[in-house]
């Protein structure tokens, strides 16, 4: 079978004549009608009722085109990757991402990216609200909590965990709080509170939980900052400001530094779980298969050394 010929086919049922099909295919209208009748002497069956004004697909028809139109759409596709193969990686890739998250974990490891590609160059928006990909030309999202848009791909990260962290100055000022009812005698940095106090469930990290039956607490505690910018509650904590809730994977360097100390070591705050989500399509260029791949294997990476 000539695929010349199904090419043909699926022209002009999606154009809806011969003229407006061998106009899209460069080619006589006589070349286009004699191979639509050459498919169909192969195939045996007819697959398009003429009349001297319009054209419309038989019921065979309308079912041969569902199942080629879709095949020639993957060779396409797969003519594009072959081409793309044979050359170096180039591109610009659009990232989005909670600041938190971009500016403690994702500019490390875009740098690591692009020394590696120098030629992709990587636009990362850093934002609280939900971006929509298509809507704004992103390639590839970083989410935290449920996924509100079921067309996109979502690969899971993990769930990491948060803890209590304070400065060293905050602790030698203050002293160190030893069970988590002492977190309510403290001043607390508050994340997304609407007053001046909040309610901190913990429960016992998974070294602790094997021998103590998985026992949670909750203590309600106060503080004389709040602010619902994640990234605003760590400076504060580091600047000595008080007690916060940090997520543990971006915060590890900072506790290995010495500008953070976890306070109740034993205890934990399960959080949000974090997805990489790419739009759905059939065709992605390979620098975006790239860093996603990329951006995927490090944060998982990351999560699992914090124990998501």
């Amino acid at each position: 079978m000539d695929l010349n010929h199904v090419a043909a086919f699926v022209r002009v049922a999606q154009d809806g004549s011969f003229t407006a099909a061998a106009k899209a295919l460069a080619v006589p209208k006589s070349s286009v009608s004699r191979g639509v009748a050459q498919l169909e002497r192969e195939l045996g069956i007819r697959l398009i009722h003429r009349t001297t004004r319009q054209l419309h697909l038989t019921e065979a028809g309308r079912a041969y085109y569902t199942r080629v139109s879709r095949a020639l759409h993957d060779v396409h596709d797969a003519a594009r990757q072959a081409a793309e193969d044979q050359t170096e990686l180039r591109d610009v890739v659009r990232v989005t991402a909670p600041v938190d998250i971009g500016v403690w974990a994702l500019a490390p490891m875009v740098r690591k990216f692009v020394r590696k590609h120098p030629k992709i160059h990587v636009e990362v928006s850093l934002s609280g609200r939900v971006v929509d990909l298509v809507g704004e030309g992103f390639d590839l999202a970083v989410r935290a909590g449920p996924l509100r848009d079921s067309s996109l791909v979502a690969r899971r990260i993990g769930e990491p965990p948060s803890a209590a962290y304070a400065s060293a100055r905050y602790i030698a000022r203050h002293g160190k709080p030893e069970s988590v009812t002492e977190l309510a005698k403290h001043n607390c940095i508050l994340f997304r509170s609407s007053g001046t106090s909040a309610t901190w469930v913990l429960s016992r990290t998974r070294a602790e939980r094997d021998g103590s039956g998985g026992r949670t607490a909750s203590v309600r505690v106060t503080g004389t900052i709040a602010s619902d910018d994640l990234s605003f509650v760590r400076t504060a904590v580091v600047a000595g400001g008080g007690i916060g809730l940090l997520p543990t994977f971006l915060s590890r360097r900072a506790e290995q530094s010495g500008r953070l100390v976890r306070v109740l070591p034993d205890w934990e705050v399960r959080g949000a779980v974090l997805h990489l989500a790419y739009p759905s399509a059939r065709f992605v260029p390979r620098s975006v298969v790239a860093l996603r791949e990329h951006l995927f294997q490090e944060l998982s990476t990351l999560a699992k050394r914090a124990g998501a």
